[in-house]
């Protein structure tokens, strides 16, 4: 099965290892992640001006490049996933954003919001199935107690993007359990890690980010898990003696024993320790 990729720009570099431990548990899997040809930024903040146009071009170029290979678009940067999906809904519902952007790219068929857009985590839980991928588990985590961090952008606004319920989700909770762990509940799973503030309210959000750590410590979580490169970054960088945080994909990639397929992508990137 091959899905159409959009990777992002931070998966080009801070982030290799979220892209290169999802290509090769893909493969493992039985799917393929084709990356889409000449992608663009997806401009990482989806904007929120009625009248705004430019900034969606990019994502309708990479939904359109999907539906022409008759493919669902398959993410994984938790804020790439957020702007693609919400420009989809934008020509799928908003016919004035529609027009416009058809209008301004020129395309010999419309698009009107066509493609399905799934995470890559979708892909575990609805195309795979946890109960296959708990099969395919070759080294399991068993033992191990995770807290999964999901943040802001995955889910919500809940309505569009489907992705689970955002205020009690589980699809990460559930991915754990099939790679062999014991997932942790804690109150701070689905807060904001004040990303977007992180450099012009660095304390603010190293706050934020405490109470993740402190939360998910104090219910007994061993490591984090989180799908989100910004998320990655502010919990490492504010973070004083919290848990080691790593990609939900690393995880996979050493469950189903496919790292060496993986190269030395978290040295290069410069994150924590391995496990």
């Amino acid at each position: 099965m091959k899905y159409s990729y959009y990777p992002g720009c931070t998966l080009r570099n801070k982030a290799k290892a979220l892209d290169d431990y999802a290509r090769a548990s893909a493969l493992a899997l039985g799917f393929e992640l084709e990356e889409i040809s000449e992608w663009q930024c997806c401009g990482g903040v989806y904007p929120l001006g009625s009248d705004e146009i430019a900034t969606k071009l990019s994502s309708v170029r990479a939904l359109n490049a999907a539906k022409e290979k008759g493919q669902d678009l398959v993410t994984l940067c938790s804020a790439c996933h957020h702007v693609i999906k919400r420009v989809n809904d934008d020509m799928k519902n908003v016919e004035d954003i529609r027009t416009r952007a058809n209008n301004y790219m020129a395309l010999e068929e419309p698009y009107a919001g066509e493609t399905t857009v799934l995470h890559f985590l979708e892909v575990l839980r609805d195309r795979v199935g946890f109960d296959r991928l708990k099969e395919k588990v070759v080294h399991p985590f068993t033992g191990k107690r995770i807290g999964a961090y999901y943040g802001c952008l995955l889910l919500r606004p809940g309505r569009i993007l489907e992705f689970d319920n955002p205020e009690n989700p589980r699809i990460m909770e559930d991915f754990i359990r099939a790679i062999g762990a014991e997932p942790v509940l804690y109150p701070y799973r689905n807060e904001c890690c004040g990303g977007y503030v992180s450099l012009k309210e660095a304390e603010l959000a190293k706050g934020m980010c405490d109470k993740i750590h402190k939360s998910a410590s104090g219910f007994g979580a061993d490591m984090l898990i989180t799908a989100c490169p910004l998320c990655m970054y502010n919990l490492n960088k504010s973070q004083t003696g919290g848990l080691p945080v790593y990609y939900f994909t690393e995880l996979l990639a050493r469950a189903l024993g496919v790292c060496e397929a993986c190269g030395n992508s978290r040295e290069e990137d410069g994150e924590v320790t391995s496990l």
